[in-house]
């Protein structure tokens, strides 16, 4: 019985951690090293602003899905037409979801780490490349 309550314990406390991280990046939602903030509209037309990291592989400009909430992300998949202001420049995207080697290649190039994904309880990982309009 006293093995299950520390390992129960454990999981609460792991959980208490990714919630307090996941909790103050949206809060704090930190412009530092390479961010963009996108732009996107959701169903009720009101557009949403988010910071997020950009990557960049090829010559092109990605954002990456790395936590559990990710409205913005579910919000470019509906509405591809996005903006992102990147370096203090607004410019008009296309939000264009990737898989496969291109997916693997961005994530391999622009990998987070392992602590990054212990302290996100490894959600999957989803990249969307921004295409210039």
């Amino acid at each position: 019985m006293k093995t299950a309550k520390v390992i129960i314990a454990a999981i609460l406390i792991y959980a208490g951690i990714v919630i307090a991280f996941e909790s103050m990046i949206g809060i704090i939602q930190p412009e530092a090293g390479n961010t963009l903030i996108i732009t996107t509209t959701g169903e009720d037309e009101v557009t949403n602003d988010r910071v997020l990291a950009r990557l960049e592989t090829d010559g092109h400009i990605y954002v990456a899905a790395n936590h559990w909430p990710r409205a913005w992300y579910r919000q470019a998949l509906a509405n591809p037409n996005v903006q992102a202001t990147i370096d203090g420049t607004k410019a008009t995207y296309t939000a264009v979801p990737i898989d496969g080697t291109e997916h693997r290649r961005v994530h391999t190039e622009n990998d987070p780490g392992v602590l990054f994904r212990i302290l996100t309880s490894f959600p999957p990982r989803r990249i969307l490349r921004l295409d210039p309009k």
